[in-house]
């Protein structure tokens, strides 16, 4: 049985770390070592998405999250 990773891209763009983006991190990558998320996904720091205005920008799977927080990813991950 091949278990499907969700993969969350966390942009590290000067404007996302300044808007919290090393949070998020920490506490998404907190939230991964518990169940139901625990192996299930994959946390993936990339560089700046180009979309500066609507920091932090964060992807879960296919869904772009704007101006987010730590809460409303762990949110995205549960349900998808």
């Amino acid at each position: 049985m091949k278990l499907k990773r969700k993969l969350i891209f966390i942009c590290n763009g000067s404007d996302c770390k300044k808007s919290g983006a090393k949070t998020i991190a920490k506490d998404v990558k907190e939230a991964a070592k518990t169940e139901p998320l625990k192996g299930a996904c994959k946390i993936i720091k990339t560089k700046c998405m180009d979309m500066c205005k609507s920091a932090p920008v964060v992807i879960v799977n296919d869904h772009f999250l704007k101006k987010t927080s730590s809460q409303k990813i762990i949110l995205e991950l549960k349900k998808s």
